[in-house]
């Protein structure tokens, strides 16, 4: 059994495959402050360890690429297979520097590996990704602040409006703080979405499918003009596709 991680500023994806199939997957808080053995505790309330042979990361946390590193040697007794600039990923970068290109991104692309369309890979996470894919190569990205990010944004820079949670409201003009700015965070980065998927498409002139992931997708999708596929595991898929390409 393989354990993928992917490794993110908000929180730590996990999850288990065997024969090239994803199993169970969950989700841990992104925590600088525990050790290899705090976070080994916690898989192993949710995982079988002694069935792990494997491990691969994806990670664009250095502090926490090293203690699951350290895990991995300490309880697994493998040293895992880390996405970094010198591993095989089969992903063609199409930048101005590929080095700086992050593993998230990486994976995501190598979800679609061998894809014949072209692909819109929209993550919804801590920060809202947009990459482009075509011919097993990254093309071009949009990165813009996610809908947390936007939150925190907002009420740390103003003194009146409140902490909310995020949900639709039923109609696009509030009328209530509350309201307002759950307006501006569901509809608005719907609209954005589709606003840049219309520019996405008019630069590349050509048909592609969009595929949107995330944890905030579900909140976002249901706005949305544009017919999208939901795939929650890409980075997965992409890590399993990364792995196979690595066998040692």
């Amino acid at each position: 059994m393989i354990l993928l991680f992917d490794v993110g500023n908000t929180t730590v994806g996990i999850a288990t495959s065997h024969d090239g199939k994803i199993g169970k997957t969950f989700k841990l808080n992104t925590n600088l402050k525990k050790t290899a053995d705090e976070y080994f505790l916690d898989i192993k309330q949710l995982i079988s360890a002694e069935t792990i042979t494997d491990v691969i990361i994806s990670s664009v946390v250095p502090r926490l690429t090293i203690v699951l590193t350290e895990l991995s040697e300490k309880f697994f007794s493998v040293e895992p297979l880390v996405i970094q600039p010198k591993t095989k990923t089969g992903i063609k970068i199409i930048t101005d520097n590929p080095k700086e290109v992050g593993a998230d991104i990486i994976c995501a692309a190598a979800g679609v590996l061998n894809k014949e369309k072209p692909s819109l890979i929209i993550d919804l996470g801590t920060a809202t990704k947009y990459i482009y894919t075509k011919n097993n190569a990254i093309k071009g990205v949009i990165i813009t602040p996610g809908i947390k990010i936007s939150i925190k944004a907002l009420v740390g820079n103003t003194a009146l409006l409140p902490e909310i949670d995020i949900e639709t409201p039923k109609k696009v003009l509030g009328t209530n703080t509350i309201e307002c700015m759950q307006s501006g965070v569901t509809y608005g980065v719907a609209v954005q979405v589709d606003g840049l998927i219309d520019l996405i498409k008019k630069e590349v002139n050509e048909d592609f499918d969009v595929i949107i992931t995330g944890g905030l997708a579900k909140k976002i999708i249901p706005l949305l003009t544009h017919k999208v596929i939901v795939d929650n595991d890409i980075i997965f898929k992409g890590l399993i596709n990364i792995y196979e390409k690595n066998m040692r």
